[in-house]
């Protein structure tokens, strides 16, 4: 018996969760490239645009984060454009870039939340109308149904319930797992933030002092 028949058996409530499982492996393959693409090591990246704000390349440490192109990198990179704009101003500049970044980081995580609790209820309910349908056909036998007839009504009824439980298991594991790879992404955003902000002051305390 092979996958289709058994998504056959277990009756239309299948469909939609199938369809659920195919959604959430797309969002789990896509949010771990782009997590894994956008890992990168805050210290050495922090150094590097250290070494262009000392010599007072602006422009150097802007190119720089264009070919880095990590969430980190965009964020600084905003920064640096409106270094001029005083403290407070490039303050709300990095708060807003780090809330778009985290907003992409984020993409899609609350549908595969969603999967994980509703592809279980999905498959109770399709085992619950097949115990239904399987009691129907024993009262229309007027009792008469041996207990093959009674056996292959209920593996059938719970088939819906395997599978929507095996799909809300892994997308919940995966939903975790994404979702705790997100929050370290976020605290590293966070630490670049203040350290953009301690480096723009610096600068512009070398500026003044020149």
């Amino acid at each position: 018996m092979n996958l289709f028949s058994v998504l056959l058996k277990g009756g239309w409530l299948m469909l939609p969760i199938f369809l659920a499982s195919i959604i959430a492996i797309a969002i789990i393959i896509d949010r771990y490239l782009v997590i894994r693409k956008s890992k990168s090591n805050v210290p050495t990246f922090m150094l590097k645009i250290r070494t262009f704000l000392k010599k007072q390349d602006i422009a150097g440490a802007i190119h720089f984060c264009n070919e880095d192109k990590s969430p980190a990198a965009n964020i600084v990179k905003k920064g640096l454009k409106k270094h001029n704009l005083g403290r407070e101003r490039v303050k709300e500049i990095l708060e807003n870039a780090g809330r778009q970044e985290v907003n992409k980081l984020e993409k899609g995580l609350s549908v595969l939340a969603t999967i994980s609790g509703v592809a279980p209820l999905l498959g109770f309910l399709g085992t619950v109308t097949g115990m239904i349908s399987a009691f129907i056909k024993i009262e229309n036998l007027q009792g008469a149904a041996n207990p093959s007839d009674l056996a292959g009504g209920i593996w059938e009824a719970l088939l819906t319930t395997a599978f929507g439980l095996a799909v809300g298991i892994v997308s919940f594991i995966f939903y975790n797992y994404l979702v705790a790879s997100t929050n370290r992404l976020v605290l590293d955003l966070e630490v670049v933030s203040n350290d953009i902000m301690d480096l723009v002051d610096e600068n512009k305390k070398n500026e003044t002092e020149a």
